[in-house]
């Protein structure tokens, strides 16, 4: 009562003039849905710190079986909003699976993915791996050294099954990428094969993040790329090994997205900015005073209404470090990051970067030129809406100008080699000079025909 209370009087009392004409909510009683992940972290803190309330808005956070489920309901508007993977409101976009123009005015976090095998992968792998003067494995592990299982499965007529989200997922082609590295084939994708196990020595498949461990434990498949706190759970759990978080395949890779139908978006563009307001604040506490926040969002994230896992298992990861065999716990500081490096702004070159992977894979079917990948990304990407967002909480003292990119063009830097497991620096302005440059993956004019890549 008390924040339905708050959220009407701010709506119907600002305090100023100025406000009342920048915030007059066309909707102030919203939906929003999340997968159980612990980067959903922007959406709980936002609702649990009161941010939601203090820009006039009664917010219901809504746990969602599964990714497909989640954008449908964004899509049918039984959601107003969610916390999304990357890839879903480009191929929604662009027409991939289900169409609809999906946007982003806000990128939820950078990092926080693992890759883990079964206890039997991870053994017949260790013999083989180079370790430190302490004995202790050396990280990040290649996926070369995984080329001879897979071939010693294959000599025994097993195939070689691992899980990955959903198909448009960060995890699908961050999975894809360690493999190829490494390389081992994943498989493609055609307009009429959408297994994405054409000509894979791995084969990769949807599993639900909170259905990894158990489906990992039964061997079904032999290892996963999820979310947190799922490769810490089998760890937990005794269940496998994380070999290589993301941090360690692309530093600073971006994630998951805050995703909203752009007819709710042009319909509610005062709404759209205040929800983009309370989740900035969100990242910014959990990011802030080096951390120090995280305990508690811990905490917060642990309760059977947003993740529901335990806390330690939670906190192995959230806290600032990984836990890879049972006792090799590492720092790693930022496994999680919600704000800083620019985590929010919702960067064309990270949409850019999705596509690519799509193309290379097959998703895209046919070539497309640097400009289609260009305009597409700005049909999704609304880095306009993120900065109108800052700029009001820079005004209300909420934030710090020096804390965004204000004159950015929406193009990152480009990737270093040094900051990519297989050394292939990315720039978002040539995306297809960047496909060509990848070993394993659609180049040029190919295209996958039946069984085979032609061209």
């Amino acid at each position: 009562m008390k924040k339905l209370i708050l959220g009407l009087a701010a709506t119907t009392a600002l305090t100023t003039p100025a406000l009342a004409e920048q915030l007059a909510l066309e909707k102030d009683v919203l939906t929003f849905g999340f997968i159980k992940l612990t980067d959903m972290a922007p959406l709980a803190v936002a609702y649990e710190q009161g941010f939601f309330d203090d820009e006039g808005l009664f917010v219901t956070l809504e746990a969602q079986a599964n990714w497909k489920v989640l954008l449908d309901g964004v899509i049918d508007g039984t959601l107003d909003g969610a916390h999304m993977l990357a890839g879903q409101p480009l191929a929604a976009t662009i027409g991939y699976g289900t169409e609809a123009h999906i946007i982003t005015p806000f990128s939820m976090d950078l990092n926080g993915n693992g890759i883990t095998l079964s206890n039997e992968v991870w053994e017949m792998m260790k013999p083989n791996l180079p370790v430190d003067a302490e004995g202790k494995v050396q990280h990040p592990i290649s996926a070369s050294y995984l080329k001879p299982v897979i071939e010693n499965f294959k000599a025994k007529g097993k195939p070689f099954n691992m899980g990955m989200v959903f198909p448009v997922s960060t995890h699908n082609y961050e999975l894809r990428y360690w493999l190829a590295a490494g390389g081992i084939n994943p498989g493609y994708y055609s307009p009429e094969n959408v297994t994405g196990q054409i000509g894979a020595e791995a084969f990769l498949s949807v599993t639900p993040p909170p259905q990894m461990p158990a489906t990992l434990e039964a061997g079904t498949i032999s290892g996963y790329c999820v979310g947190e706190p799922w490769n810490q759970q089998a760890v937990f759990k005794g269940i496998g090994v994380p070999v290589i978080t993301d941090y360690e395949l692309w530093k600073n890779n971006p994630e998951k997205v805050f995703g909203l139908s752009a007819e709710f978006a042009e319909a509610n563009p005062n709404t759209t900015l205040a929800v983009t307001k309370a989740l900035i604040r969100a990242a910014m506490w959990l990011d802030e005073n080096d951390n120090a926040n995280r305990e508690a969002a811990v905490e917060i994230l642990s309760r059977p209404d947003y993740v529901g896992a335990d806390p330690e298992v939670i906190a192995n990861s959230m806290t600032g470090t990984f836990e890879y065999e049972k006792g090799d716990k590492r720092a790693v500081p930022d496994f999680n990051v919600f704000f800083r490096y620019n985590a929010t702004y919702p960067f064309y070159s990270d949409a850019v970067w999705y596509l690519t992977q799509m193309r290379r894979w097959g998703q895209i079917a046919e070539p497309k030129s640097d400009s289609w990948f260009d305009e597409v990304a700005k049909s999704v990407y609304k880095p306009e809406i993120y900065l109108a967002a800052a700029r009001m909480l820079v005004e209300e003292g909420k934030a710090n100008e020096a804390d965004f990119p204000w004159d950015s063009d929406g193009y990152k830097a480009p990737t270093p080699a040094a900051d990519v497991i297989d050394g292939i620096p990315f720039d978002g302005r040539s995306p297809n000079a960047y496909i060509d440059s990848l070993p394993i993956g659609l180049k040029g004019e190919q295209t996958v025909v039946g069984e085979a890549v032609q061209g």
